[in-house]
């Protein structure tokens, strides 16, 4: 019976610090997910602050300030 209540409160143990690790993952790639969007809002707004002559300058056009900015920040 003492073998039963070993190997079973030591599944239990595991199971709980495989929970415990899942919710640190997903909390860590919400942090990360975050930030990508902040750089992403920052860069389209600044982007978006140039005159129509520094785009063109940069080669862009003001329909492409997204995806730039996409590309950017995401790769």
């Amino acid at each position: 019976m003492n073998y039963v209540l070993t190997n079973t409160s030591g599944a239990v143990g595991m199971a709980i610090a495989s929970t415990i690790g899942k919710a640190v993952s997903a909390t860590m790639n919400v942090g990360e997910t975050v930030k990508l969007n902040r750089q992403y809002r920052k860069t389209v707004s600044e982007l978006s602050a140039l005159s129509s002559h520094e785009l063109a300058d940069l080669g862009l056009t003001r329909s492409a300030i997204r995806a730039t900015a996409y590309m950017a920040v995401y790769g």
